[in-house]
């Protein structure tokens, strides 16, 4: 059941950050992948810098979206050079 759920949230938190960075959708798949590596990135980064955001389902997304939006903008940075 935790698997779906990791699936649902990164593919609403990739879809989400695909809309906010124009040029960042990668489709269903990539969405999904890169919702769950933002989810990745935002458990890492936040805490550090004192963030927390809580534990329930929509605070899960809206983790996964911070760092899914920062990944694309990475990426985006990168594609650039």
């Amino acid at each position: 059941m935790g698997f779906i759920i990791w699936l649902i949230v990164g593919a609403i938190a990739g879809w989400l950050a695909g809309m906010v960075v124009k040029g960042g959708g990668f489709g269903l798949i990539g969405d999904i992948v890169v919702g769950i590596v933002g989810g990745f990135i935002a458990g890492w980064l936040l805490p550090r810098i004192g963030i927390e955001i809580g534990g329930d389902f929509i605070s899960d997304i809206i983790n996964a979206f911070i760092g899914a939006v920062i990944l694309l903008l990475i990426v985006r940075l990168i594609k650039r050079k």
